[in-house]
């Protein structure tokens, strides 16, 4: 045991994430301005270590939009901060983007109650990982993406291998280059956020640079699957009154019509505004927007060109 832990700890000390840093031994002297400023600091770094990624970020995004688009599904893995991450940007997308839950997918080691309470050793098995894919039955149009801060999380590791194994693509999301995590991955992304602020705390710039990167995956994919027009949230699931008053504004933005009109076209087709957007824009009932945004497989510009002659194309009035 005691050598299993040396060898553990000799493994920190190599990388970036848990690096020392001197300088800020003695930060809890400094008064609480000071230590915000410091911690301010920081953070502005996390931006261009995530830009320096973009290239491989955007090779990422482009798989896994052909995946999904062949109805496949985005898996998110991790254990802690990083699994926690996963899950709030798997969560967020059924009311952005009227996915199904089962769509977008975070899994954290140990299940749902690490959500909010450490699960001992659940991220140092990579078996628990292969069972938790295998329960989602997990095949080649999924893609897995293994997240973790250090990129030698056991379970981040063994998801994006067991997933691999299984045909699907996979994407390994760290802060420390040469990782574990980006090596077994089809696309190792990297982002190189440096030693943090408290010694080895990764819920700092590691988890921002996480939470960066999970939102342009998540959203680009959404716009490459056509769930936006422009940069309106056309499939918007109006589950509260806010988002029902945002559903009309995009609807609106999208057609300049009255709000008689709008309120006619979304009662017409059961609230849905990239519907509704298309019965007012092409001029066609809620059956026959229906159809068109079937035939093309959701994307509302691909309808909308095909109920418009070919000089007024469609845009967005808001963008």
């Amino acid at each position: 045991m005691t050598s299993t832990y040396g060898e553990l700890r000799a493994q920190l000390a190599s990388l970036t994430t848990e690096a020392f840093r001197p300088e800020l031994a003695d930060i809890d002297r400094l008064p609480t301005l000071e230590i915000a400023r410091i911690m301010n600091g920081e953070d502005t770094s996390v931006p261009a270590a995530v830009a320096a990624q973009l290239p491989v970020i955007a090779a990422a995004i482009d798989a896994t939009a052909e995946r999904m688009a062949r109805g496949g599904r985005l898996i998110y893995a991790g254990a802690g901060t990083a699994g926690r991450l996963g899950v709030l940007d798997a969560s967020e997308c059924p009311p952005t983007f009227n996915t199904d839950p089962s769509e977008v997918v975070g899994l954290i080691a140990g299940g749902p109650t690490a959500m909010v309470t450490a699960v001992e050793g659940a991220e140092d098995s990579k078996e628990f990982a292969a069972a938790d894919l295998d329960a989602l039955k997990t095949g080649p149009d999924d893609t897995v993406i293994g997240i973790s801060a250090s990129g030698r999380t056991p379970y981040a590791i063994g998801a994006v291998e067991h997933a691999r194994s299984l045909g699907a693509l996979t994407i390994g999301l760290s802060s420390n280059a040469g990782s574990a995590l980006g090596a077994a991955a089809d696309h190792g992304i990297e982002v190189v956020t440096g030693p943090e602020l408290l010694t080895g705390s990764t819920r700092l710039k590691a988890g921002t640079a996480q939470k960066l990167v999970l939102n342009m995956i998540s959203t680009i994919t959404m716009i490459r699957l056509g769930k936006t027009y422009g940069n309106l949230m056309v499939d918007v699931r109006a589950s509260n009154d806010k988002l029902h008053a945002r559903s009309r504004r995009i609807v609106a933005l999208a057609t300049d019509a009255s709000d008689a009109e709008i309120e006619a076209a979304l009662a017409a087709t059961g609230g849905e505004v990239k519907h509704a957007i298309l019965v007012i824009l092409g001029g066609v009932d809620a059956a026959r927007a229906a159809s068109l945004l079937t035939a093309t497989h959701g994307h509302l510009r691909a309808a909308l060109t095909r109920c418009l002659p070919p000089s007024t194309p469609p845009a967005p009035s808001g963008t």
